[in-house]
């Protein structure tokens, strides 16, 4: 999973047509995206930075079109 710290992008979306999962969307202010901008403020500072592009690893379609994602696999871990 990619983090993409919400302090340091200038919102060009050049990012969004690179990521094949079309999981970049431009940083919600409100609602259900609010959740994951969160995410990434926490995440992209202790993430290691991506520096080239890389193969999306093994098994990276099967939560494509998954519901709750959140609740699954953040909710009781993002402390």
């Amino acid at each position: 999973m990619l983090f993409i710290n919400p302090t340091e992008c200038i919102d060009c979306g050049v990012c969004e047509p690179e990521c094949p999962a079309e999981a970049i969307i431009p940083e919600p202010k409100s609602g259900e995206g609010l959740k994951w901008s969160e995410i990434n403020a926490k995440y992209s500072k202790i993430s290691p930075v991506i520096t080239k592009k890389k193969d999306p690893p093994a098994g990276a379609n099967e939560h494509l079109n998954e519901k709750n994602k959140f609740e699954k696999y953040f909710a009781e871990n993002d402390e």
